[in-house]
């Protein structure tokens, strides 16, 4: 079967509005669905300036102490990923909770969105957040989204387009094309359909502080296209390895992170994401990980982390 992005949008919006009119989807459903604790907390009152912290926080949600500086990558703290209406979002629940709750970390320096898919730009996370440190937080996203949540209170709002980079907060951040798209839903324009100019984009991130590198690839399927960002060393590269059945279109394998992290990257360090923490996709729940421990065996680079909660440190020398 062809399972094409707008047949799964088709599909869900067709769902969607069932169950308004006849609830009978589980979007409304009363009964109680099991949510995992995660057997590891990270302590990000212990971390120091002069090393790198990196907390898997659920999903795409990394927790990154870069010296000093704390960086939260596509923040979703919500119960749900799905459409924001009338204060309450509408879309899958989680299987696993975020391993930290909001007020439970330092106020972040960056607020780094690799695009605007729901489950990378939550906006109900993004509103909670903005509303605890109003005007005080620094967010970056991809070409063509900061429309969704330009609203919120930021203290600033940027997008960057590929290949273009920026210093922030003593941070250096380029923005990097991926093998993705961008539209949050299926009537706007996208990159991926050849709007270049006008389209939604979707960026992986290069970020450069004391002369330490940290990749967040963001979402993305197998591509060569980071071969162009091998010339200096990735000390940290932060992989999707979820929802790739049947979205292999849009989504990596974990083998094809990590020949892309190893072979084209030449990082030293692997770090899983978008696994784990909302059922997207047909693989079974403990699959990616899985695969990426037994694959990683034969790649030269180390698996930094392999679970929610956990932390995974580097130091400065």
């Amino acid at each position: 079967m062809n399972f094409s992005r707008r047949k799964f949008i088709r599909n869900s919006i067709v769902s969607f509005i069932g169950s308004v009119l006849f609830g009978s989807s589980k979007l409304f459903s009363n009964q109680k669905q099991t949510t995992a604790t995660p057997s590891n907390k990270p302590s990000p009152e212990s971390w120091r300036n002069d090393e790198i912290n990196i907390a898997w926080i659920g999903h795409s949600t990394l927790l990154i102490n870069f010296f000093g500086k704390i960086i939260l990558t596509d923040p979703v703290f919500s119960d749900r990923i799905g459409l924001y209406f009338l204060g309450m979002t509408y879309g899958l629940s989680r299987i696993s909770f975020p391993a930290l709750q909001i007020g439970e970390f330092p106020k972040p320096d960056l607020v780094l969105i690799s695009h605007a898919h729901m489950d990378h730009m939550d906006y109900e996370t993004l509103l909670k957040l903005t509303s605890l440190y109003p005007d005080q937080l620094d967010c970056i996203t991809a070409f063509n989204t900061k429309d969704v949540i330009e609203e919120l209170k930021w203290k600033s709002i940027k997008e960057i387009d590929w290949n273009q980079s920026i210093v922030l907060n003593g941070i250096r951040i380029k923005a990097l094309e991926v093998k993705h798209f961008g539209w949050r839903f299926p009537w706007e324009n996208d990159r991926s359909k050849g709007f270049l100019k006008d389209g939604r984009s979707y960026n992986a991130y290069l970020l450069e502080r004391n002369n330490k590198r940290i990749l967040f690839a963001g979402d993305t399927a197998y591509t060569s296209k980071f071969l162009n960002y091998n010339s200096q060393k990735i000390d940290v590269a932060l992989m999707p390895i979820g929802a790739y059945n049947p979205w292999r279109k849009n989504h990596c394998t974990p083998e094809e992170a990590l020949v892309m992290a190893s072979y084209f990257l030449k990082a030293e360090n692997f770090i899983p994401m978008h696994c784990n923490t909302f059922r997207q996709g047909r693989e079974p729940v403990d699959e990616p990980v899985n695969w990426l421990m037994n694959s990683s065996e034969h790649y030269n680079i180390n698996i930094g982390l392999n679970q929610i909660g956990q932390t995974f440190r580097l130091g400065g020398n």
